[in-house]
């Protein structure tokens, strides 16, 4: 196998690269919420809000987490603090992929 970049994605995300049949793949199955498809689709509505803020690292996790609140969303900008527009044009998305 070979390395070709080093970028993070989400679990959903990560099911597009493992066997079908492999343990990691029945692993990641019992935590995600999403198919690869529409993590995929998720990402790039979350990195089309542009919000200098918002690293592929958070976007990976709101995506594994889907966070319901804005205490859980704190939980992934940990240094960062978001205000109550990025919060909210945050959740809207969030909203259509429930």
């Amino acid at each position: 196998m070979t390395i070709r970049n080093n970028e993070p994605l989400s679990m959903a995300e990560v099911t597009e690269y493992l066997d079908k049949d492999s343990e990691a793949m029945k692993f990641i199955k019992k935590f995600t919420k999403t198919t690869g498809k529409e993590a995929k689709e998720f990402r790039k509505k979350l990195e089309s809000l542009d919000l200098m803020k918002m690293k592929s690292e958070h976007i990976s996790k709101i995506i594994d987490i889907v966070p319901e609140n804005h205490e859980d969303l704190n939980k992934i900008f940990v240094g960062t603090s978001l205000d109550e527009d990025e919060s909210k044009r945050i959740f809207d998305t969030i909203k259509e992929f429930k």
